[in-house]
């Protein structure tokens, strides 16, 4: 049964917002927003629960949706005050959250990993898990996080993969110790102490750890790495994006892999 909502004021709208704007909301109620068809189409494919579906038939154009527990059709008018982007079909969802721990990844023998320490921007990471997902690696580990998985800026920058690539939530101190139970290769992306990227052994089973653009790794990560490696910067400037960084090291990964 769909109900039809046409004001802003409804509470159902009300919760929709907070949602969106409020990480302890979303970490509460168990909630986040997922908006666009590709990106929840992304989502469902991964496992994740529909709650609700808030759409715009109008924008849809008959297009078909995901299973959900509950439907509401809103007008184009609503639909703009409650969509972030424009261009996104005419849906909106909320989903059920799922839990990202360590003993939740299943990796093979040769492993592919992105290590992730305390980034703050939402987008950042968001774009890493895209080069991730391109890249194919076997996960990316999140540790000591600032922003939250189900940040919708994070979402709209992975364009879906947070959602297809297998994600773990820790602390580093966890990560380490997991890591080297498996006998997992760490590599710490920095520039004091490195040797470049390209003369670096990747082959085997393998994590590359970043951490943030201002204040880079913690010590115990340099401490616990197996090797420092670096881009060479050559310029004026002496860092890159974090996820330029990623796609750069993932790929070189990836073609000593299949060269």
């Amino acid at each position: 049964m769909t109900e039809t909502i046409t004001s802003a004021q409804n509470p159902k709208i009300k919760t929709l917002l907070s949602l969106q704007q409020k990480s302890s909301l979303r970490r509460e109620s168990g909630l986040f927003v997922v908006e666009g068809l590709r990106e929840l189409g992304h989502c469902v494919e991964g496992g994740y629960s529909v709650d609700s579906l808030f759409v715009c038939g109008q924008l849809l154009d008959g297009r078909p949706l995901p299973e959900a527990r509950h439907r509401f059709e809103v007008s184009a008018e609503l639909y703009s005050k409650i969509a972030y982007r424009g261009s996104t079909e005419g849906v909106i969802a909320e989903v059920r959250s799922r839990e990202h721990s360590l003993e939740n990844l299943s990796l093979g023998e040769r492993p592919l990993i992105a290590v992730m320490e305390g980034v703050e921007k939402p987008g950042n990471l968001g774009a890493v898990l895209r080069s991730a997902d391109a890249a194919g690696a076997d996960a990316v580990i999140i540790c000591d996080p600032l922003t939250d998985l189900y940040n919708p800026n994070l979402i709209r920058a992975s364009i879906g993969a947070v959602f297809t690539v297998p994600v773990a939530v820790c602390s580093s101190g966890e990560a380490i110790t997991f890591l080297k139970d498996r006998g997992i290769k760490i590599l710490t992306a920095q520039l004091q102490d490195s040797s470049v990227y390209y003369d670096c052994d990747m082959g085997g089973a393998t994590a590359i750890v970043f951490g943030t653009e201002a204040t880079g790794l913690s010590d115990g990560w340099r401490q616990a790495a197996d090797a420092h490696i670096m881009i060479p910067m050559l310029g004026r400037l002496d860092s890159l994006n974090v996820s330029v960084s990623a796609a750069i090291l993932l790929y070189e990964a990836i073609r000593q892999r299949n060269g």
